[in-house]
């Protein structure tokens, strides 16, 4: 795989934005349409509250705009884009993402963390869709960079 080290710089800066674009919709939903946050719904042992719980259908959203911009990005840095290079950064991407959200969202604890239960289980379907666009970005990407 060509510059390995810059696809994981797009790939990280991506989910960065996507997580950033998750709590911000999750704040307006509590500030603006007056939701009830976590807190509010009695935290982990009594619900994930309203506000966050109405922006689970956009995650895979997100991601089908962010990661292709971003496997634009990569791309574009490349001598030429094979269909080994999309082939490779589409399994380190969903991989990736993978063990960040494992280790990030459910290994340590912090006032978000969640359980493998609430995680893997009670956040499908949508948790499976955002992995099969983040392992199908690259794809997408190279698709629409062929046809212009």
């Amino acid at each position: 795989m060509e510059k390995i080290g810059f696809s994981l710089l797009c790939f990280f800066i991506g989910y960065v934005v996507i997580t950033w674009i998750g709590f911000i919709h999750t704040v307006f939903n509590i500030k603006v349409l007056h939701m009830k946050s976590m807190k509010e719904s009695g935290g982990k042992g009594k619900g994930l509250g309203e506000a966050y719980n109405k922006t689970k259908p956009w995650h895979p959203i997100y991601n089908l705009i962010i990661l292709p911009i971003f496997a634009y990005m990569y791309f574009k840095g490349l001598d030429a884009v094979t269909l080994s290079n999309v082939i490779a950064t589409s399994i380190l991407w969903g991989t990736s993402a993978i063990v960040i959200d494992l280790v990030g969202w459910v290994l340590i604890k912090h006032p978000l963390s969640l359980t493998f239960r609430r995680f893997y289980i009670e956040y499908q379907p949508w948790i499976t869709l955002v992995y099969v666009v983040m392992y199908a970005s690259p794809f997408i990407t190279y698709g629409i960079m062929n046809l212009l």
